[in-house]
């Protein structure tokens, strides 16, 4: 339990951005679900669709500091060669 003034504000602050964070990380997720459903399943073109719209929220994400910014480089890399080999 923290004690001055200034660990309770900080305290504070940590629960009112982690919760913040949880709603960008879970929106996050799901969207690389979909992603990857729709590479498992075939589907070139919403693969690409989906793609575009991961590739946007991993950046945004990694800009505010979500998650980290290789972390998201690493993703899109991922994602991007999955979906560049069903389109092959």
């Amino acid at each position: 339990m923290p004690n001055s003034v200034n660990a309770k504000k900080r305290l504070r602050q940590s629960l009112d951005r982690r919760d913040r964070h949880r709603a960008t990380r879970s929106t996050l997720r799901t969207q690389i679900r979909k992603l990857r459903k729709a590479v498992a399943d075939g589907d070139k073109d919403a693969a690409q669709t989906e793609l575009k719209v991961t590739v946007k929220a991993l950046d945004r994400a990694a800009a505010k500091g979500i998650i980290h910014k290789n972390a998201a480089a690493r993703t899109k890399s991922r994602l991007n060669k999955a979906v560049k080999e069903i389109a092959a």
